[in-house]
């Protein structure tokens, strides 16, 4: 017997949480074919595995690389990290649906996002149709932020008859086009704007569809446990699996909460309830700087915001809200040296900067210093924001209702996608837990991690043929070297790769990164959910 290739005396991690075992892995036609010790066949390639890890291609459940992965088909930084699936159109973003008159108003709301984009007029349809050839395969979100811009705009109100019907009309052909799902934003306008009747009536079009539903929490702060429990709420009322992503409690005053939490979600899953979360392994998070503003600043859209930003009473409410209640969904930060720009399109000489140390070189007051900035930057910029306690992150990464996702873009050392000084984790979320919380620190097993980063991962998503080494499943797989495999971005040097030169990761059957160096191969696929809930790849390998 003969296959393509042969991955050779590895320890394989089969994704089910199980320990690792000595054995061989066949691959033929992008499949697994045989796992066993010492196989004996021959192939077209060997892979020298002593020493390695041989694990399922990590999914990362939660990101936003829609925004990049059209200009950036190579996904370096995802690759890397040995990811081989991401989820896309999440907290609500999604590109698709684009009515053709509202194309401007969907580009000036994602610029902070996806400030080299470009957009154009589609349905979801197309957009799965038409979805670029990439290394990474990818399975797609309708977002309800997204949704609402389409049917009303940024009105501050609850839809009428007509404009709710336009939102289920439309969600209804994302979700008969294969998509996943809906994601919410519940924590910005417009999708803060939603009372729970809205969530609910798009939550029974997804249950009809066997879709699921990913919500970025309304309240990451202060008002963590009810946002949680409006979660819960949709999770009780509609049979779907509903994902709580990037969970966090943010803010000083929320430090020492993810406990009482997980208890809170556990109590809804020994109910029958289908809900999980995920969490990045790091201490700041990242958003579009405006967002960090109240609400009411944000409504009516970017034009509207900048003009009350000139406005010293604006100003002056602005940073009585903040003194009083902390950042929107973040909560109260120790100082603004908290909150440093990461990605500025129209101000790159600032990136890497914090608010403190600006309002320090322009001998102004913080709040000032950011109403300006938003201002000469049109709302573009991005952020990071240090604000979530390192002691809830070990207990997220020890929780096995914790899955794992970086919430970050898939970005390069080279063209568009290196300017700025993105969050650390758009290169390192996936060996910082490996390398960091499992090796060094010992926060949880390599098996539990794989785990969690794997199998889990794929029950929670409803893949049919990946997260686990299995004859007859698709050939996602990564190797690597255990006590070498770790994360070097760091928050002063984001743009930096893994460490490990043994690192080789296959797609589909195809070496996409070999030995740390990436092979220019574009073997991703579209995945698609089909009409009994399951998701995979259901259309030709036009991306072959």
């Amino acid at each position: 017997m003969r296959c393509d290739i042969l991955i050779q005396g590895g320890t394989v991690y089969d994704g089910t949480g199980a320990p690792g075992i000595q054995a061989d892995v066949a691959i033929t036609q992008g499949h697994l074919t045989a796992i066993g010790p010492s196989l004996g066949l021959s192939a077209h390639r060997v892979i020298d595995a002593r020493g390695l890890v041989v694990a399922p291609g990590f999914i990362d459940i939660k990101t936003h690389s829609d925004f990049t992965l059209p200009i950036n088909p190579k996904a370096e930084s995802k690759l890397r990290q040995g990811v081989t699936t991401e989820i896309i159109g999440h907290c609500g973003f999604s590109v698709a649906p684009c009515l053709p008159d509202k194309v401007k108003l969907l580009a000036d709301y994602l610029n902070p996002s996806a400030p080299w984009l470009p957009f154009r007029e589609m349905g979801f349809g197309e957009y799965l149709d038409s979805f670029p050839a990439t290394s990474v395969n990818a399975g797609m979100l309708v977002g309800h932020n997204t949704l609402r811009l389409m049917a009303m705009g940024m009105a501050q109100r609850a839809p009428t008859e007509a404009e709710m019907a336009h939102m289920l009309a439309l969600l209804q052909e994302g979700l008969q086009a294969g998509a996943l799902g809906l994601s919410s934003g519940l924590f910005t306008s417009p999708g803060a704007y939603a009372q729970a009747d809205e969530m609910l009536q798009l939550a029974r079009l997804v249950e009809q569809h066997h879709g699921a539903y990913f919500t970025h929490l309304r309240d990451e702060s202060n008002g963590v446990m009810a946002a949680l429990q409006e979660a819960i709420d949709i999770a009780r009322a509609c049979r779907i699996h509903v994902q709580v992503v990037h969970f966090k409690c943010s803010g000083v005053d929320n430090w020492g909460q993810t406990a009482r939490a997980l208890e809170q979600l556990q109590v809804a899953r020994d109910a029958g309830m289908d809900i999980d979360c995920d969490a990045y392994p790091y201490t700041a998070g990242s958003n579009p700087l405006k967002n960090i503003l109240p609400q009411w600043v944000q409504a009516g859209g970017v034009d509207a915001m900048l003009e009350r930003l000139a406005d010293p009473a604006t100003r002056e409410r602005i940073r009585h809200e903040v003194e009083r209640d902390g950042l929107n969904n973040w909560g109260r930060i120790a100082s603004w040296d908290d909150v440093r720009i990461s990605i500025t399109p129209h101000q790159p000489q600032h990136a890497g900067k914090t608010i403190a140390g600006l309002a320090q070189e322009r001998g102004m007051d913080p709040v000032d210093t950011l109403c300006d900035y938003l201002r000469a930057d049109r709302g573009a910029t991005r952020v990071l924001i240090t604000s979530i306690s390192e002691d809830d992150v070990r207990e997220l990464i020890r929780s096995p209702a914790a899955l794992i996702g970086s919430d970050g873009n898939c970005v390069s050392h080279e063209g568009v996608v290196s300017q700025g000084m993105p969050h650390p984790r758009f290169y390192g979320t996936f060996p910082r837990v490996l390398g960091r919380y499992v090796h060094r620190e010992q926060v949880t097993t390599l098996a539990h991690a794989i785990f969690k980063m794997t199998g889990a991962t794929a029950r929670a998503l409803r893949l049919r043929d990946r997260g686990l080494l299995r004859v007859g499943m698709c050939a996602d797989v990564t190797i690597f070297e255990p006590d070498v495999f770790l994360d070097l971005s760091t928050y002063q040097d984001p743009h930096r790769y893994p460490a490990g030169q043994r690192t080789t990761v296959l797609v589909n059957g195809v070496v996409v990164i070999d030995h740390a160096q990436h092979t220019g191969a574009l073997p991703g696929r579209v995945l698609r959910r089909s009409a009994d809930g399951s998701v995979g790849f259901t259309e030709p390998a036009k991306n072959l």
